[in-house]
């Protein structure tokens, strides 16, 4: 198991700023990815889908043989992180806790600001999170649900994300946060955007280097750290356009991809899920 790869799975392409940072501090671990573009986002569907969505990408992941899995995909880790800590038999990672811990490090005032899906700020797991150790944090949580599809539908207008950046992010102005969580995997990639909004004096954080740190410890404990000094060998899924896929993953991750298109539902039997966007 020690030379297996590590699971990670996404709604899209926002896992990769997680596979980046795995990448950078676990530079001989192997990774299988599967990012589900077809059927992203997933803020905005009911717990009941994300479970079944995020189960049977785990299981597919669970099928090549990983030793490990990253759940980079924090409305998946809100709604199924537990569940499928009990499902599966190797170690889940997910990405709430590692950015929690991240943003009470970062904070100079304790006023934070929460961004994400609308199933990950509805589901409260952020606050919860972070007011188990830091009850006297002020913190101001808002859903920013057309942020995925800007990520998702290729390269960014300037013009059109600065628009749809200020008017989601109206309700931290005057505000006195610090620190921003950026709630969603997606959202580093439109950290340039979101920074000239709210200005420099505000921290973004992003839970990928808090999460390798956490798959780099599970590793150790359980002794599962790769031997061997060969190349590792990754493998990428995604169940949409494999073309937007590699223009987007190699521009993020700097380096070249090779990506397969596979859908976990094909010939699936009483499928629940929709592959339409919602």
């Amino acid at each position: 198991m020690r030379n297996a790869p590590i699971g990670v799975m996404d709604s899209g392409v926002g896992g990769l700023t997680v596979v980046k940072e795995i990448w950078r501090q676990l530079p001989r671990e192997a990774i299988v990815f599967y990012g589900d573009s077809l059927r992203c986002p997933y803020g905005n569907r009911e717990p009941e889908e994300i479970r079944a969505l995020s189960f049977r990408i785990l299981d597919f992941l669970v099928e090549q043989g990983v030793k490990m899995l990253v759940i980079a995909c924090n409305t998946a880790t809100a709604v199924a992180l537990e569940e499928a800590r009990r499902r599966y038999a190797v170690p889940v990672v997910g990405v709430i806790a590692p950015g929690a811990r991240a943003a009470i490090a970062a904070t100079g005032n304790r006023n934070i600001g929460i961004i994400g899906t609308q199933a990950t700020i509805r589901s409260n797991s952020y606050v919860k999170t972070l007011t188990q150790t830091q009850p006297e944090l002020n913190l101001i949580s808002r859903a920013c649900p057309g942020f995925v599809d800007l990520v998702e539908s290729g390269p960014l207008d300037v013009t059109t994300t600065l628009s749809v950046v200020a008017e989601s992010l109206q309700a931290f102005q005057g505000s006195g946060i610090d620190t921003m969580i950026l709630g969603c995997t997606h959202y580093p990639l439109l950290a340039p955007y979101l920074q000239e909004v709210l200005g420099s004096q505000v921290k973004l954080i992003s839970s990928a280097e808090e999460t390798a740190r956490d798959v780099s410890l599970w590793l150790t404990e359980e002794r599962l750290n790769r031997l061997g000094f060969d190349d590792p060998v990754h493998t990428f899924y995604t169940s949409g356009d494999t073309r937007k896929f590699v223009e987007i993953g190699q521009a993020w991750l700097q380096r070249s991809i090779d990506v397969r298109r596979y859908d976990v539902w094909e010939g699936a039997e009483g499928v629940a899920v929709t592959k339409e966007r919602s």
